[in-house]
């Protein structure tokens, strides 16, 4: 008889929990104004939509721009072949001084 009464009374405090803890969220569901779900009816109507970008004349430019210097070749062959030529000819000249003072402007200004 004890361990029937033990379990109903385990069972009454159970029920106690559960319904204190729905009233909880309750109380809580009214104080931050929470609603209640909505359903939303589907009509069956579809809205046919375009998507549609328009790029300004200066982009334009400025991807023409970035494409012609993706094209075009760091070093100028033209230049390097010249003066590989002059070398090899023992026609280039270079003055030393000069060519310290260019390279101490360039490593200062950086």
């Amino acid at each position: 008889m004890d361990l029937v009464c033990g379990f109903i009374e385990k069972n009454i405090e159970r029920k106690k929990v559960q319904t204190m803890r729905i009233d909880a969220y309750n109380q809580i569901s009214q104080v931050y104004g929470v609603k209640p779900k909505t359903s939303v009816k589907a009509t069956g109507k579809a809205v046919a939509t375009t998507d549609k970008v328009e790029i300004s004349s200066f982009a334009r430019d400025y991807q023409i721009a970035r494409q012609s210097v993706a094209a075009s070749s760091d070093v100028r062959m033209d230049k390097v072949n010249d003066i590989k030529s002059r070398i090899s000819n023992g026609t280039y000249d270079m003055d030393s001084a000069s060519f310290a003072d260019m390279l101490l402007d360039k490593l200062n200004n950086k």
